[in-house]
């Protein structure tokens, strides 16, 4: 009878509420955690701002530029923006300090036509440069003999054989590059390529990645969005460990050296990210004869 009356089984609710209470927990403190980072973020994100309002992108006196570019059916952003932006990023660095070459590949609007006009636009700046309009269509690239579709080309699941992107933008790219060895060969040197293509900037932005890191860098790439947040050129960004993207969207990156710099708005270190096709900008530091070369 004692034993029978001292003998208190324990409640198992106390089990059974146990792992949602530590849900709860968790989950509070995630939120709570959330709050403070997105706070302390946007209180940064103001303060580097409101710097940048007074902060000074000069380039060096007598530092050259190389700026290149190709297009392919971009007349509506062209005469919206690029034209424009081009120009007033020229009087930043100075005419003559800069060489601006343009490839156009078979555009099927009026690309041709919008880009003729920057050129009067620069002729009557003084700029020099050289300007290629080309009628050769991507479908004149791609509708060639079987036997010609050699280097460049990969066989499909399809059983097609169909041109690769990359070293079909590559060869755009390196047209584009083609007067740095034409004017190497007359003793005329840069200290700097930027790869400026299709979308919308403007001549802050640029002056910005000049300055990336005092210029301490091999090259400097900035992030395109098509539809932001979500980042667009993917397939080539790879962060500090050499690792893809982890989200479309805000941090981005894997590394946490990577997504560290990317919260306080440093510049974030990256194994590589694209070069040319259809980001911003890009600067590159190059010596006076350069191979060609791939992204």
């Amino acid at each position: 009878m004692l034993a029978d009356t001292l003998y208190k089984p324990r409640p198992r609710r106390t089990r059974r509420f146990r792992l949602p209470r530590l849900l709860h927990a968790l989950i509070s403190l995630f939120l709570v955690w959330s709050a403070i980072e997105t706070y302390s973020l946007s209180n940064h994100f103001d303060r580097i701002d409101r710097a940048a309002e007074y902060q000074d992108h000069a380039m060096p006196l007598s530092a050259r530029i190389f700026i290149a570019s190709i297009h392919w059916n971009d007349e509506e952003v062209l005469r919206s923006h690029w034209n424009n932006a081009v120009l007033d990023l020229v009087r930043a660095l100075g005419p003559d300090r800069v060489f601006l070459s343009i490839y156009e590949s078979g555009s099927y609007d009026n690309t041709k036509g919008a880009i003729r006009e920057l050129d009067a636009d620069l002729e009557d700046l003084g700029v020099p440069r050289k300007v290629v309009l080309s009628d050769v269509t991507h479908e004149d690239d791609i509708q060639v003999p079987d036997m010609e579709k050699g280097e460049g080309w990969i066989d499909t699941d399809e059983g097609e054989r169909e041109l690769r992107r990359i070293p079909y933008l590559a060869r755009l790219r390196n047209q584009s590059l083609q007067p740095l060895e034409e004017l190497a060969r007359d003793g005329v040197v840069f200290d700097s390529v930027l790869f400026l293509n299709d979308v919308v900037f403007t001549p802050g932005d640029v002056l910005e990645l000049l300055d990336t890191n005092g210029g301490d860098y091999a090259a400097a790439c900035s992030l395109d969005f098509s539809s932001p947040p979500s980042y667009y050129d993917t397939f080539a960004l790879r962060d500090s460990h050499g690792n893809g993207h982890v989200t479309h969207s805000w941090p981005y990156f894997r590394s946490s050296t990577s997504r560290r710099a990317m919260k306080v708005l440093a510049p974030v270190p990256v194994s590589s990210c694209l070069i040319c096709s259809s980001i911003p900008t890009i600067f590159l530091h190059l010596t006076p004869h350069p191979d060609n070369y791939r992204s």
